[in-house]
């Protein structure tokens, strides 16, 4: 079962799973048709509607990559603790879980939205060894329930911390690739610069990042693997690379030149504040499948990460020494996104 499934991480997993020949359920407030995947429908802030959605399902492996943005660090723990309790509580009368994955992310170092990058930080690269920060965090609270819960019903667990993920998925709260395409447009059309929009730390540090159907991978090898049993794990692709490379392979892709960075940080989140408009017009134009822009730029999000103050990079090691060795090149990560994109009319 795929919580989530119509997400990033979701339907990359279902993607991979049913390409493999699982029995794949996928859960979702609103489930969307996605081909060998079995739709449940559930809200799992609702404890009673979640058990009777369940009922009837009998799934040996779980794999948790939603959550609920809310407008406090509180309400996250509250709403997305609660959430996670209900799925496994859910479950539990048939007794049939043997492994439950959760996906989280780099934020478990960082630091929530409210504390973002702030305070006193662990060294990079993040390593698992290092823990939690001593701040409320919503990751950790949904860990605690997964630890909970396994130990009571008695099943293993992985938790697994992508860097930003890149992959497809319409109506994701975060979203860089496909902010990125959009935004690469509207510059198009427009003739205004393709201007990197973070930090100069960004724009020069080296960082790395995951691709989608590499952490579906890393899913599957984790819950296939008995040594990655009761694990936590970074997972990451497995190169490094700098913005300031990185935004001219971007740019060029777009058939545009990157416009010269002075080390002034411009949110997307105002550059891109009145574009919903533009977009609708293009959209009809292009024949494009989405003409909302809500739906497909999450700009607040890639501000997060390329305004960060600090150099982010992620370690591998732990994963790399119980066997898993897949490697992505995060520029083709990022052209094989464009490229689904555009053969699904959701860019032109």
């Amino acid at each position: 079962m795929i919580v989530g499934a119509s997400g990033i991480v979701g339907s990359a997993t279902a993607t991979l799973l049913v390409g493999e020949g699982w029995e794949v359920h996928g859960l979702a407030r609103r489930p969307t048709g996605q081909p060998g995947v079995r739709p449940v429908a559930a809200d799992l802030q609702d404890a009673p509607a979640t058990a009777g959605a369940l009922k009837d399902l009998k799934p040996d492996v779980v794999f948790i990559s939603t959550w609920l943005r809310q407008q406090s660090e509180a309400e996250n723990i509250r709403v997305n603790a609660a959430m996670v309790r209900n799925l496994l509580d859910g479950l539990r009368p048939a007794g049939s879980v043997r492994h439950v994955a959760l996906v989280t992310g780099l934020k478990h170092y960082l630091g929530p939205f409210e504390a973002y990058g702030k305070g006193k930080l662990p060294l990079t690269p993040f390593r698992e060894s290092q823990g939690r920060l001593d701040v409320p965090n919503f990751y950790y609270a949904q860990e605690d329930e997964l630890f909970a819960a396994a130990k009571r019903d008695g099943f293993s667990w992985s938790v697994h911390r992508p860097h930003t993920v890149i992959g497809k998925a319409v109506g994701n709260a975060m979203n860089m690739g496909t902010t990125l395409a959009v935004y690469a447009i509207l510059c198009r059309e427009t003739g205004r610069p393709f201007r990197f929009p973070g930090s100069a730390a960004q724009w020069n540090g080296l960082t790395d990042m995951t691709d989608a159907r590499l952490l579906a991978h890393h899913l599957l090898w984790a819950a296939t693997t008995p040594e990655a049993a009761n694990e936590d794990f970074n997972v990451v692709n497995g190169d490094v690379f700098r913005w300031n490379w990185m935004w001219g392979r971007i740019a060029h892709w777009f058939g545009l030149e990157p416009a010269p960075f002075d080390g002034t940080v411009q949110p997307l989140e105002q550059v891109m504040k009145d574009d919903a408009p533009l977009w609708r017009r293009i959209a009809e134009r292009e024949g494009l499948a989405e003409p909302d822009l809500a739906r497909l730029a999450s700009p607040w999000h890639t501000d997060a990460d390329l305004g960060r103050p600090i150099e982010v990079v992620t370690d591998m090691s732990k994963s790399r020494r119980l066997g898993f060795t897949r490697y992505q090149p995060t520029d083709d990560a990022f052209f094989d996104l464009f490229e689904a994109l555009r053969a699904d009319r959701l860019i032109p």
